[in-house]
């Protein structure tokens, strides 16, 4: 047998009733609920993909765990490579030199990072290579002083292959006219797109012996680079790493090197989630009016249960089922509505966009043409919870009400 309550409750829900007004507010009501669990679900699985996306374009440039000396500088860095091999999470490993200078072609100027690499290992470590849209990464050799430039820095220098840039470094010489800097003439051997402005734009590789006679390092170099088999433990790897190392140096991975934009991102996200979660809380309280009407409606029936035996919180418990098997009803088909477009998002939004002919995302100002989704079972369950105890809250000062009703005063006139 079921609990008296719970039968009395979805009796209530199913029954027609004779104020149609009352039933329209409570279809709205689950509508509001539905509507709103499902553009929560549907919006954090967009910003889950482009976190994604931007992740994974990031990653094909930076390193998973960086090793990098004081002041820019790391001596010996053949022994330090060797330590930290010893760690098994450590895939492979690449030297690199941090520079910066100045570009010149045809009287065009360009401030760029400079970073000296070799070609071979910077493969095993970075996916630059596979961004290639002119040139190689192996054309740059020792001694030839190639560079490799990034598209925005080739567009706005207005460089083909085989041109032959200037670069202007700072680490001068003093002469009697004072301190000057250093000019040396590179032959662009190569031209990378990441799609990402803040690489394009400022990023250019030649190969680590010329940078090392260029920016005067000698031997040395700015820091290794490390791939690592899981790039989600990269911070527990490098801090063990750090305790690991007998050398002078600092350990970093990819999230410290780009803390801004994921913090950023997780600010915005919990933004999101709050302001799309104040649809879903005005959707869930527009269950107050829909019980408190109801309460009025019921008066009468709620005073023959209370004659019959019925308990105050018997009464304030029916009501409680009435409304949170709207706002259940809403919240799965909400889930359910969610769930299914997150996971099929890469085939409604290009049918869309053909129906009505519009680009959502043009090429010509994202580099992400397609919008991506993460549908994460975390956060399904998250807003599944959320709106069902919204609705629960909603259902209980008109429940409170309606176990205060006096039998008395509601049959009087009946």
């Amino acid at each position: 047998m079921r609990p008296f309550e719970l039968f009395v409750g979805l009796r209530y829900t199913r029954a027609k009733r004779r104020n149609h007004f009352i039933s329209f507010i409570s279809g709205a009501s689950m509508v509001g609920i539905a509507l709103g669990v499902w553009a929560l679900i549907v919006v954090l699985s967009v910003m889950n993909g482009f976190q994604k996306e931007v992740r994974a374009r990031m990653l094909s440039v930076v390193s998973h765990v960086q090793v990098s000396g004081p002041r820019d500088r790391l001596p010996d860095w053949q022994g330090v490579a060797q330590q930290v091999r010893r760690n098994g999470a450590v895939i492979a490993t690449a030297p690199y030199l941090n520079g910066q200078g100045l570009l010149s072609f045809d009287g065009s100027v360009k401030g760029a990072m400079i970073q000296g690499i070799l070609p071979d290992a910077e493969a095993t470590v970075s996916d630059v290579g596979r961004h290639m849209v002119a040139g190689t990464m192996p054309r740059l050799v020792p001694g030839g002083f190639g560079i490799v430039l990034g598209s925005g820095v080739a567009r706005e220098l207005g460089v083909r292959l085989g041109d032959k840039v200037t670069l202007i470094t700072p680490q001068g010489q003093v002469s009697p006219v004072g301190a000057m800097p250093r000019f040396k003439q590179f032959t662009v051997v190569g031209v990378f797109r990441m799609d990402l402005f803040q690489y394009d734009d400022t990023l250019a590789f030649i190969h680590l012996a010329d940078a090392q006679r260029l920016f005067r390092y000698g031997d040395d170099v700015s820091g290794i680079r490390l791939k690592v088999n899981d790039v989600m433990a990269a911070p527990r790897i490098a801090r063990e790493l750090l305790y690991s190392l007998k050398a002078d140096a600092y350990v970093s991975d990819w999230a410290q090197q780009n803390a801004n934009y994921f913090r950023a991102v997780q600010i915005e996200k919990r933004m999101m989630f709050i302001i799309l979660t104040l649809i879903v809380a005005v959707a869930a309280f527009n269950l107050v009016s829909t019980l408190v009407m109801t309460v009025t409606d019921k008066q009468a029936d709620i005073a023959i249960l209370r004659t019959m035996g019925a308990s105050p919180a018997s009464i304030m418990k029916i009501f409680m089922v009435q409304g949170s098997v709207v706002g259940f009803i809403g919240t799965i088909v909400g889930s359910l509505a969610g769930i299914v477009t997150a996971l099929n998002i890469d085939v409604i939004v290009p049918t869309i966009e053909r129906l009505l002919g519009i680009q959502i995302l043009s090429g010509e100002v994202y580099f992400i043409t397609e919008l991506p989704s993460d549908l994460q079972w975390s956060d399904v369950g998250t807003i599944t919870i959320v709106s069902l105890i919204l609705s629960l809250l909603a259902t209980l000062y008109p429940s409170w009400r309606a176990s205060r009703v006096n039998p008395a005063e509601a049959l009087r006139y009946e």
